[in-house]
């Protein structure tokens, strides 16, 4: 595959969860990166809903970079059909390059690791140590008790409106990428297989 058009980091989950609608919307995912000539950068795993989004990306064609500590290459199970795995010492070293080597964020349903990734992306943006568009989807409303609880720390003062706006929020995995893409600085993407 030629150099990717764009890089998206995707965080989810290592499980797939209980309902279908998360497996469906994974698919999406890596299908809509693939199809549009992106890059998928994400946790190296290949269980749960990172290796459909691993699996579905690579089968529309894009590019596929795993990112793994040693110590869960064998817990995780690494994907070792990525174009690129880099295996390193610590999650911190992982989160470091996985920041580094995406232009956009996305968030999908997932357990504590999905969502402390997704926080420490957040704040990094709201401190000026990167200015990438970070996005959640929201499938089936999983992150609308999440949403609520922003809201009352908003409502008691502990955050701000500038805060909320340095995320964006979105039902559908197409549109949402687009954008995503789109505030990273690139022209809209021009899908390269169809589905």
């Amino acid at each position: 595959m030629k150099t990717p058009a764009f890089s998206v980091a995707v965080y989810c989950g290592s499980r797939t969860g209980t309902d279908a609608a998360h497996t469906h919307a994974a698919v999406a995912v890596g299908e809509w990166i693939g199809s549009h000539g992106g890059q998928l950068v994400y946790g190296g795993g290949k269980t749960g809903l990172m290796g459909t989004v691993a699996s579905a990306c690579a089968g529309a064609g894009g590019r596929v970079l795993g990112v793994m500590p040693q110590a869960l290459v064998a817990r995780e199970v690494a994907n070792n059909d990525c174009d690129e795995l880099v295996v390193v010492q610590t999650m911190h070293e992982r989160k470091a390059i996985m920041a580094e080597r995406a232009d956009a964020f996305v968030a999908m349903a997932g357990g504590i690791g999905t969502f402390e990734e997704l926080f420490e992306i957040w704040t990094w943006r709201q401190l000026g140590y990167h200015d990438k568009p970070v996005g959640v989807l929201n499938i089936g409303g999983y992150y609308d008790a999440l949403h609520g609880f922003m809201a009352s720390a908003l409502n008691s003062g502990f955050m701000d409106e500038r805060q909320m706006t340095l995320i964006e929020t979105g039902t559908e995995p197409g549109e949402l990428l687009a954008r995503l893409v789109q505030q990273a600085g690139f022209t809209k993407p021009v899908q390269t297989q169809a589905f």
